[in-house]
């Protein structure tokens, strides 16, 4: 009932839960430790955290968080879209640097796997989008970290352009992928 698929990054995964739908509405069991374990997805989720974003083009990311804090992410969204991104900052990997998108929204069923060592950050396509995301280890604002989300060399292709997008103080200031120090060897 759990389908899980690679995308073009493979260590990124698209998971889909079957929905059961009659005449009061549906039902969808999002998330159980076991039928994830037995796809290959064994993480400890430890956390959730969820966030709503007012406007659209509304930009969170790309963030992360250093090691020993380092989290993979499973995220999902309850109520309107997003452009989901992830960016592979695993220095040794062949798709360092590289990224993948998807579009999550709240009637789809679809949960972005983000594993350790990703940049990670979505832009809202809909007002009052709500996102809602576990990770596997504990927030740590010590080891958190990020890329600027419009950084050209990362060639990003957001629905939103940069001088529309709304950011926190902390997403404009983020250093550019050239500038950031290597963080997962």
């Amino acid at each position: 009932m759990l389908e899980v698929r690679s995308l073009a990054i493979p260590d990124v995964k698209l998971v889909r839960s079957k929905r059961f739908s009659d005449t009061r509405g549906y039902f969808c069991e999002t998330f159980r430790r076991s039928d994830f374990a037995e796809k290959g997805i064994p993480h400890d989720f430890i956390q959730d955290n969820q966030s709503c974003s007012e406007r659209v083009g509304t930009v969170r990311g790309l963030h992360f968080q250093r090691p020993p804090f380092a989290q993979a992410k499973l995220v999902r969204v309850l109520r309107g879209a997003i452009l989901d991104v992830v960016v592979d900052l695993r220095r040794r990997s062949p798709t360092f640097g590289k990224h993948v998108s998807v579009k999550l929204d709240s009637g789809n069923d679809e949960q972005l796997l983000v594993p350790k060592g990703f940049a990670h950050g979505f832009c809202t396509l809909e007002p009052q989008t709500t996102v809602f995301y576990k990770v596997d280890e504990v927030y740590s604002p010590d080891h958190d970290g990020g890329v600027y989300w419009a950084d050209p060399e990362l060639a990003i292709e957001w629905p939103v352009k940069a001088s529309a997008a709304q950011l926190s103080p902390k997403d404009r200031a983020l250093p550019t992928f050239d500038q950031l120090a290597s963080v997962f060897e």
